[in-house]
C-alpha cells in the first residue's frame, strides 16, 4: 500500500451563510470549532443543507490520492450507525480500503458543519463524535508497516486516546506526513506540533499562517529559515502566492493557478496534500509535486465540497 491515512471519519454538512449568520454565533471565518451535539443541532436547525459528504480531512486527501490511481487506506472511528454505512460506504466507493471494523458506541458518528460564506471561504464546526475518541487499539499496527507513508491530521491530536493512538501509529510508520490542519489547532498545541515537526515528522504540510503562529513570527522567511534547519520535507501553501517545499536546505516554489471560478474553498489544502504526496510516491521531482498538489487544489475549489 502507498499511503494510510489515519484522521476523524466525520460527515460533512454543506451550508450557505451569510456574515451575519458567523457573527450572530460567535464565529471566527475561515476557523474550526468543536461544538457538542446540542451545539450542532441548534446551529443546523436555522439553516439549508446544500449536501452531505463523507469527510474529515486525510480522508479528503487519501480520496484523493485513490483518484489518482494510487493503492492507499483510512483508518477512521464511526460508529454502527446510518452515518456510520454511509461513512464506510463513500469510502469504498473511491477504493479506498477501509481498516476499521464499525460497532455500537456510545456516541454518534462525527458531523462538521461546514458554513460556506459569499467570499466562498468556509467556517466549521465540529462535532467529532466517536471520531474525536479513537485510540490505540483502533490502531492496526501491521496495516501501518504495509504503508509506505503514514498521513495523519492535527486535528487528531488531543489528550488522552487520540495521542495515544497517534504515538502508536508514528511508531509503527515508515515514513510519517502530517497536516497542521488549522490555525487554532496549532496554536492548541504548539509546543507538542513544534516537536513532532522537528523530531518525528518526515513531510510536514501547513498554509503560511499556521506555520508563522508555529514558529511565532510574522515574517515568511523566518518560516523558510526554520525549514531549512530541519532535516524535513515542509510544504507550505500560501493562497494567491502559491506554495513552497523546503527540502533539506533547497527551496522549490511554484505559483498558483489564475483566473479561476472559485466556488467553495473546502478542501484546498487537502486536495493540495494529496497531489503532492501522490508525487512523492510515484518519484516524481519536487516542483512537478507542487504543481500537481497546485492543479488539484485548483479543481476542488471550483466546486462545491471537498471532493473531486
Amino acid at each position: 500500500m502507498k499511503i494510510l491515512g489515519i484522521g476523524n471519519a466525520i460527515v460533512d454538512v454543506l451550508c450557505k451563510v451569510d456574515y451575519e449568520f458567523l457573527d450572530r454565533n460567535s464565529l471566527t471565518k475561515s476557523t474550526m470549532k468543536l461544538i457538542n451535539e446540542d451545539e450542532f443541532n441548534g446551529l443546523i436547525s436555522e439553516l439549508n443543507i446544500e449536501g452531505t459528504i463523507s469527510g474529515g480531512s486525510v480522508a479528503n486527501s487519501i480520496v484523493g490520492l485513490a483518484q489518482l490511481n494510487n493503492d492507499v487506506g483510512f483508518i477512521g472511528k464511526v460508529t454502527d450507525d446510518d452515518l456510520g454505512q454511509k461513512y464506510e460506504d463513500g469510502l469504498k466507493r473511491e477504493n479506498v480500503k477501509y481498516f476499521y471494523s464499525k460497532k455500537k458506541e456510545l456516541m454518534p458518528t462525527g458531523n462538521c458543519l461546514i458554513l460556506i460564506t459569499p467570499d466562498s471561504e468556509r467556517t466549521m464546526c465540529t462535532f467529532l463524535g466517536t471520531a474525536g475518541k479513537i485510540n490505540d487499539k483502533d490502531i492496526n499496527a501491521d496495516v501501518i508497516k504495509k504503508a509506505e507513508i503514514t498521513f495523519l491530521e492535527g486535528y487528531l491530536w488531543d489528550e488522552g486516546d487520540p495521542k495515544k493512538a497517534f504515538e502508536k501509529a508514528i511508531n509503527n510508520s515508515n515514513k510519517v506526513a502530517m497536516s497542521l490542519s488549522d490555525l487554532f489547532c496549532v496554536e492548541r498545541h504548539k509546543e507538542e506540533f513544534l516537536n513532532l515537526v522537528k523530531n518525528k515528522l518526515d513531510i510536514v504540510f501547513a498554509n503560511e499562517q499556521e506555520m508563522l503562529s508555529l514558529i511565532e513570527s510574522r515574517k515568511f522567511d523566518d518560516a523558510v529559515a526554520f525549514a531549512r534547519t530541519l532535516n524535513k520535507d515542509i510544504v507550505i501553501t500560501r493562497g494567491e502566492k502559491g506554495a513552497i517545499a523546503i527540502i533539506k536546505k533547497e527551496v522549490v516554489e511554484c505559483t498558483s493557478q489564475k483566473n479561476l471560478k472559485i466556488k467553495d474553498l473546502t478542501g484546498a489544502g487537502d486536495l493540495f496534500a494529496a497531489g503532492y504526496l501522490h508525487g512523492v510516491v510515484n518519484n516524481m521531482s519536487t516542483r512537478d509535486s507542487l504543481n500537481k498538489g497546485t492543479e488539484l487544489s485548483s479543481k476542488v475549489i471550483q466546486k462545491i465540497g471537498a471532493r473531486l
